[in-house]
């Protein structure tokens, strides 16, 4: 399951941008955007995150997933789509080449630390 190794290097990055003036303060959620053709299962990586925070300065915060559709662009007519299935031809035009705009990241959108009450 190669989600846990995701997981543990989203912690390694959460923990490495946390400013030093607020290390200690409880990190509440991380937001992360995955691209539906990123070969990431979200339960999968949501499950291997929580076990992961174990023990670290992370432990209680909850991973927040933003699934990224696919969008695409024909290089020929230029027509832009959002693609549900893996089938790569313009819906206009019915041509294969194509650039792929977006669907296969994985950022760190975001770290959300305690507010102090």
């Amino acid at each position: 399951m190669h989600e846990m190794g995701i997981a543990i290097q989203i912690i390694n990055i959460a923990k490495a941008s946390i400013p030093k003036n607020l290390e200690g303060v409880p990190v509440e959620r991380v937001n992360i955007a995955v691209g539906k053709m990123s070969a990431i299962v979200p339960s999968s990586l949501t499950f291997c995150f929580d076990i992961a925070i174990k023990e670290t300065p992370l432990e209680g915060a909850k991973l927040h997933i933003e699934e990224v559709p696919v969008t695409l662009r024909c290089k020929r007519c230029n027509y832009n789509w959002t693609a549900d299935q893996p089938v790569f031809l313009c819906e206009k035009c019915q041509q294969s080449e194509i650039d792929i705009l977006s669907g296969r990241e994985l950022d760190i959108v975001s770290i959300e630390l305690a507010q102090d009450s």
